[in-house]
């Protein structure tokens, strides 16, 4: 049901968004703006529950908290680069939003190295 109520907010913001450019076009970006701050700070209770998720599965399994922090930065610079790239195409710049996707894209794979790289030593150690 909640998914139904961000999808609710999300179409509002896009006819009424539709609706202002026509008249006033320089209104429509500040509302797609607001509409995608609206659904982040719904969302910001989903994001504690996934942080406490984590967690816990930190606390059953041995997993290092290194990786769990950078697989929780993953999930917040993928979140933050989609949403500022969104901004960025529906005011017109959608260049820049390709640029901010491409540069998330390679900052993730700059974070996941460390990861791989242990996983690589862990193969490596059971082949061996």
């Amino acid at each position: 049901m909640e998914v139904v109520r961000i999808v609710m907010l999300g179409m509002t913001g896009v006819l009424l968004g539709l609706f202002l450019k026509g008249t006033r076009p320089e209104y429509s970006v500040y509302l797609s703006l607001a509409a995608g701050i609206l659904i982040f700070f719904y969302m910001t209770d989903k994001l504690s529950y996934l942080f406490s998720s984590v967690m816990k599965i930190q606390d059953y399994l041995p997993v290092d908290i290194e990786y769990l922090t950078t697989l929780l930065k993953i999930i917040g610079i993928t979140y933050i680069g989609q949403f500022s790239s969104g901004i960025c195409k529906d005011a017109g710049y959608g260049s820049i939003g390709a640029q901010i996707e491409i540069f998330t894209k390679l900052y993730i794979m700059v974070l996941s190295m460390p990861v791989l790289l242990a996983l690589m030593e862990a193969i490596h150690g059971f082949l061996s």
